[in-house]
């Protein structure tokens, strides 16, 4: 599918629910509702996210990364680069807020680490002060590779990367 195929397929879509909305929720006011052209304090987020989520988690053998993953990914500015400046904070964000918050938050960015979905630099005395969230289309293709995502999961994700448009982000290098 080309761009403009990919943007005329957008923008039947947004036609059919706008009107599918007008029509469940006719005394909607408009304001009520989130609209990324409109409000700001956004951030752009894959539609494969949830799935990704399932996958990293599983992955992480009862570790799971996932919530830590959303909130960096939450605080990117479209350059995939996250200073840390506070990790209590970042605990927080991501749920956790025990005693233990910030060394479970540091277990789950290692986790993040080792199965590629990130890297990370140390500066200021702090181990985790900048982290990089690399592609997690290219991560989870690099999982498969590797053995580590089973082509029953790989397929689930195939599935829904062609419904949303996405399935040449998940496509081999061998085609």
């Amino acid at each position: 599918m080309n761009k403009k195929q990919k943007a005329t397929r957008g923008k039947r879509i947004t036609e059919r629910n706008l009107e599918l909305r007008d029509k469940l929720w006719p005394d909607i006011d408009s304001e009520a509702l989130w609209h990324r052209n409109q409000n700001t304090g956004f951030v752009t987020l894959p539609r494969l996210m949830p799935l990704f989520a399932l996958v990293m988690d599983d992955l992480a053998c009862g570790q799971p990364p996932s919530k830590v993953y959303y909130s960096l990914w939450c605080r990117d500015f479209d350059t995939s680069l996250i200073e840390i400046k506070h990790e209590k904070e970042m605990a927080h964000e991501a749920g956790f807020s025990s005693e233990r918050a910030v060394s479970t938050w540091r277990t789950r960015i290692k986790k993040l680490e080792e199965l590629g979905f990130i890297k990370v630099q140390s500066g200021r005395g702090d181990d985790y002060r900048y982290i990089l969230i690399l592609n997690p289309y290219f991560v989870i293709k690099e999982l498969k590779k590797k053995g580590q995502i089973t082509d029953d999961v790989f397929n689930d994700l195939f599935a829904r990367a062609q419904e949303v448009g996405a399935e040449s982000d998940l496509e081999s290098e061998e085609g």
